[in-house]
């Protein structure tokens, strides 16, 4: 029976409504959070006509905000203050008692780090950050070397990302960024083409991106591309194949994508092509031209497929990560083409708070 008001009926034969069962209190923003809540079974009689939620802090500071259905925003809310939240039903005879309050909550500022240099870094919590969404991209493979350009391209990076990681205030995480492959080459002898690097996310387990192989040396036979780099996480994709010398080197492998592979280089002469990305995803290069990078703001457009008659032909950036200039790979993650030419750099990103910013593509652009 609906108790709002004490099991006493109207005229018009409307009693309140029952409370609101609760749901959850989760953070929205640095000044506001959102509860869900479950409708009552008895109405009173007649529709709910809204229903209020009502944020308290500590200091019995309340802040209440009306709404149609669950769930609710609370906003104008203290940056980095704990609030319980109830809600109310309403309908044309009156208000229900109040729910149970919520969990406690703390709206935090959103924020975000990138780091797009290879090297080990240190990631330091700021203050009421008690969780982050992650990225990371692994650097592109080096292509192999050559008397010529017959050498196998790179595979690109692979992309992994992590949501809603748990981390406390004021703590330090480490962050690592790969290197593209690079150094393979030089001589004048065929040589195969160097890995790119890891990129992670506190460890290689936790989220992480890992870097494309490096191509196989030219000169003798068909040199394979290097297999594109894998990921850890919650989702992403593999990086794409580097195209297989035939007879002249192949295009590199675009870099993995948040939902889909790197396109594969190409591997034919000289009427081929390197395939598109998928899931946001670099495409591959063509005609010995690098592959296409992944951008790190969150999934966006594949990069499209190169071929061989286009003028440029490099591989095409997928998600807002770049097309490549020549030969070298794109940032980031795309994999060297042609003969001895470079992988592109990975890169990590870091945004908060991880309950509401999450990749591949929620609320994941720049503030």
């Amino acid at each position: 029976m609906a108790g709002g008001n004490g099991g006493f009926i109207g005229q018009d034969g409307l009693n309140a409504p029952d409370a609101p069962e609760i749901g959850t209190a989760s953070v929205v923003s640095g000044t506001s959070l959102s509860v869900t809540f479950t409708a009552p079974t008895d109405t009173g009689g007649g529709a709910i006509t809204e229903y209020i939620a009502t944020a308290k802090d500590s200091s019995n500071n309340v802040i209440g905000v009306s709404g149609s259905s669950s769930p609710i925003t609370v906003t104008g809310l203290t940056t980095n203050t704990a609030y319980t939240i109830s809600v109310l039903a309403k309908n044309a005879f009156g208000t229900s008692e109040r729910s149970a309050a919520s969990n406690s909550a703390t709206p935090i500022s959103q924020g975000q780090n990138a780091y797009t240099t290879e090297g080990t870094y240190s990631w330091t919590a700021p203050a009421g950050t008690t969780s982050v969404s992650v990225v990371a991209v692994g650097g592109g493979g080096e292509a192999g070397q050559s008397y010529y350009v017959d050498a196998g391209a790179g595979g690109g990076g692979g992309l992994g990302y992590k949501n809603n990681y748990t981390v406390t205030a004021g703590s330090s995480y480490t962050v690592v960024v790969g290197a593209g492959g690079a150094g393979g080459g030089g001589g004048s002898a065929p040589v195969n083409g160097a890995a790119g690097g890891q990129s992670y996310f506190v460890n290689n387990s936790t989220v992480a991106g890992f870097g494309g192989n490096g191509g196989g040396k030219g000169s003798s036979g068909t040199p394979a591309g290097g297999t594109g780099g894998s990921y850890a996480g919650d989702g992403g994709g593999n990086g794409g194949t580097g195209g297989t010398a035939n007879p002249a080197g192949g295009g590199g492998g675009g870099a993995g994508g948040y939902s889909g592979n790197g396109g594969q280089g190409q591997s034919s002469y000289p009427s081929g092509q390197g395939n598109a990305g998928s899931g946001g995803a670099g495409g591959g290069g063509a005609g010995s031209r690098g592959g296409g990078g992944v951008g790190i703001l969150g999934e966006g457009a594949s990069g499209g497929a190169s071929y061989y008659s286009d003028n440029p032909r490099e591989g095409k950036g997928g998600s807002g990560g770049a097309t490549t200039t020549q030969a070298e790979g794109g940032a980031y993650g795309g994999g060297g083409g042609g003969s001895r030419d470079d992988g592109a750099v990975g890169a990590v990103r870091i945004i908060w708070p991880g309950s509401s910013r999450q990749f591949p593509s929620t609320n994941t652009a720049d503030v």
